[in-house]
Parts: structure tokens; sequence; C-alpha cells
């Protein structure tokens, strides 16, 4: 009898632990991407659920919340319950620059969110439309300057990484070149395959496909080093323009306050996913931008902490020169 009752309260005890020490997850994920479909968070969004679904024996739910340069959707993670259920595929934009480009932001991207893992680091790459009168970055430069009140650069959204690379370009090279914000790099690389747009410094997973097929042309890498994939296009500094680094990373994060469990469950399945070869049923995940092999992305939750700060830094020298320079 005495056996008996100590099954049961031991029974009882297993039947009331806490949310958290129960196994994770127990319903569906939302994975929020802060654009519309189609441009690199979207892309690297879909392959990398369905990964996470397999090794987590669960399911992930996409989320497309576009606007504002991606602060909508990053907004909505950073106020939802951190219940971990909720996070978010965010990049440089969203989550270092917004403080410092705008007066009013929604969201706190220092305190709001709890590092989960670094999935890519890439470059930027100056792509213009397939008939832009220049195929070097000296006669971009030539016929922008010479041409720039006729011109316009796209970007996914005001405060994006594409649009703050393209100030960095624009200040260097000395022009005011007209900007068009869109909803997402999806499509703002419509426009520019239509010739309604003359260029922008997109991410390589939106811009790889598009140069390949001849649909746009490559100008210049816009980082340190030339990618893997498009080693024939040299960097702005080999091509005599020092200074312009956009390089462009998308981590996963949650809620503040996300208990640990989750995060370091979602982390630690994360990790096989940056360093194998992705699934080759999917032609967005077979090419080789999604990690860099000169700078290949980590899992730790620590990891995406030194590019929030750097980014952070270079968000402030930007909104000093829009301040400079009297812009929006």
């Amino acid at each position: 009898m005495r056996k008996l009752a100590t099954v049961a309260a031991a029974a009882l005890a297993m039947l009331a632990r806490p949310a958290a020490a129960q196994e994770w997850p127990a319903r569906p994920l939302t994975l929020v991407v802060p654009y519309a479909a189609g441009g690199p968070n979207d892309t690297i969004a879909r392959v990398l659920s369905g990964r996470l679904a397999e090794i987590l024996n669960g399911q992930i739910i996409i989320e497309n919340v576009g606007g504002a340069g991606g602060m909508t959707g990053a907004n909505r993670v950073a106020k939802a319950a951190p219940d971990g259920y909720t996070l978010l595929l965010g990049g440089l934009a969203v989550l270092a620059q917004v403080p410092n480009l705008y007066k009013r932001p929604l969201y706190n991207a220092a305190a709001d969110f709890e590092s989960v893992a670094l999935v890519t680091d890439s470059a930027r790459i100056l792509i213009t439309r397939k008939d832009f009168p220049a195929n070097t970055l000296a006669e971009f430069v030539a016929y922008t300057k010479a041409n720039q009140a006729k011109l316009q650069y796209s970007s996914a959204g005001g405060g994006s990484g594409g649009h703050v690379c393209a100030i960095m370009l624009d200040t260097l090279i000395g022009t005011r070149i007209a900007h068009v914000p869109y909803r997402g790099a999806g499509p703002a690389m419509q426009d520019m395959i239509a010739g309604r747009i003359d260029y922008s410094c997109e991410q390589i997973s939106t811009a790889f496909p598009q140069i390949e097929a001849g649909a746009v042309k490559a100008i210049a890498t816009l980082g340190p080093t030339r990618p893997p994939v498009l080693a024939r296009v040299p960097t702005a500094q080999e091509q005599g323009l020092p200074g312009l680094d956009c390089n462009a990373w998308i981590a996963l994060v949650f809620p503040k306050g996300t208990s640990a469990v989750a995060v370091q469950r979602l982390a630690k399945a994360t990790r096989p996913l940056i360093h194998l070869p992705c699934a080759s049923d999917s032609k967005a995940s077979a090419s080789p931008w999604w990690r860099r092999s000169d700078a290949a992305p980590h899992t730790s939750r620590h990891s995406s902490r030194p590019r929030l700060q750097n980014g952070r830094r270079r968000s402030r020298r930007v909104a000093y020169r829009l301040i400079e320079r009297g812009r929006p």
C-alpha cells in the first residue's frame, strides 16, 4: 500500500511539471519573416523551416509581415509572448540599424530579442538593370554622376540593409540618387528586371539567380572579399573604391525572456543545418550562397552579438550622414 502511494505521488509530480520543463516544442512555431515573399530572408526561411521541422519533430509556420523596412514584422516578434513559439528571421537592418535610423522605432533592437543562431553571412552585390550603360564600377560612377537626376535605386524598404548600403555608396561617390523603397527584395527585383529601377545593393541570395540568368548585371562585390559563387565580380576596393563594406547577415531570434530550454534546443537544432549541404530538392538551397566559405556562420546564441554591435555603430554613422545631407 505504501509502495502504491509512492508511485502515485511520483505520477502526480510528473503531471505537475512546469511548462518550461516539458518537451519543447509542444505545438507549431511561427517564424516571422519581416519582408514580402521572394526575398533573401523568405528564401532562407523556407529552406531552414523545413529542415528544422524534421529535426524538432514539429511544425513551423512562416508568416511574412512586411513594412517599414522590416520594422513591422520585427515588432510583431518583439511584442509577442516569450513562450518559445514565435521567432524572427531577421538581419542587419531590423536587428541593428533601425534604432539609429528612426526617431521613434517600434522596438528596442538591443533589448527586446534573445539571440539564438547566426544563420548566414554574405556580401552584397551592386547590380543594375541589364541594359545599364556600365560594366565596371568606374563606368558606373562616371555615368551615375553625369545622370543622377534621372536615376533611381531600390531597396527592401526605408532603413533596410540595401538602403543603408546604397546611402554609403551615394556618399562615397558624391551623388544624390532617388530612393524607391519596396515592401521586400522580391518586388524590388521584379521591377529591376522589368527595367523600371536602375540599380540596387542586393544580397547574393536574391541577386545570384538573376545574374546567372542574365536578367540583371553585376558591377561590384560590396564586401572585403569576392564570394565563391561570384568570384568573377571584383570588390569595390579592387576597383578603386575603398571603405564600402556591406556584408549582410541573417540570424534567428526569440522575444526577450524566452526560456533557456527553447533557446538552447533551437540553437542545437540549427547547428547541423549550417554546415551541411542544403536539400537538393530545393532550388533555393542548391546555391552555395547559403553560407560563405570564408566566414562560416556560427550557431552560438552569442555569435551574433559582435555583428549587432558593429552594425549599430555603422548605422549611427549613416544616420549622421542622412542628417548632414538633409535626407528623410
